[in-house]
């Protein structure tokens, strides 16, 4: 074997060890990053997100914000959970406001003229999406930090780029290997 070809085999076989070891250690953190995304790229289809309400009174005045927050806080104080509100989002030509909550997955839609609850629902995507991105592990503990999300983004893009190179190196060198043999 020529020292060119001993040089390409060494290097083969350096990436063939590292692309295990890595895939090997990232193995299960791929198969949730994979799934989870086929569960968001689907959300509509398999309803893991509430369908949007549509008020049925037209032609009054909206109720102000302010009052749409106050009947979603009663609300949510009544069932014993956290009010303290994520975001509000406000759709006028449906009539009707999601009020999303900080501590827990719930949506309230209320009706923007009547101030009725139209729908209370676990956003489940929401919950999906989280643990698609590792900030479900920051959301458990309360971390503001968001640095479980970071590192884990981070380590898994680093990962599959490595095994997608070294994946490449492996198909790409045997075959050099072979050409400069004959």
């Amino acid at each position: 074997m020529t020292s060119k070809n001993k040089s390409l085999a060494k290097s083969v076989r350096w990436y063939r060890k590292w692309h295990r070891y890595i895939a090997i250690s990232l193995l299960f953190f791929i198969a949730i990053i994979s799934i989870s995304g086929i569960l968001l790229a689907w959300k509509d289809e398999l309803q893991l997100k509430p369908p949007s309400q549509k008020s049925v009174t037209i032609n009054q005045d909206l109720l102000p914000l302010s009052k749409i927050e106050n009947i979603a806080i009663t609300h949510i104080k009544d069932l014993n959970l956290s009010s303290t509100i994520n975001r509000i989002d406000f759709r006028p030509k449906k009539g009707i406001a999601k009020v999303r909550f900080e501590d827990h997955f719930t949506e309230l839609q209320i009706d923007c003229y009547t101030g009725e609850i139209l729908s209370q629902k676990i956003r489940t995507a929401d919950i999906i999406e989280m643990i698609h991105d590792g900030s479900i592990v920051d959301f458990m503990f309360n971390s503001k930090s968001k640095s479980v999300k970071l590192i884990y983004s981070s380590l898994l893009g680093l990962g599959l780029l490595f095994l997608s190179f070294s994946g490449f190196w492996l198909w790409k060198k045997p075959k050099q290997i072979k050409k400069n043999k004959s």
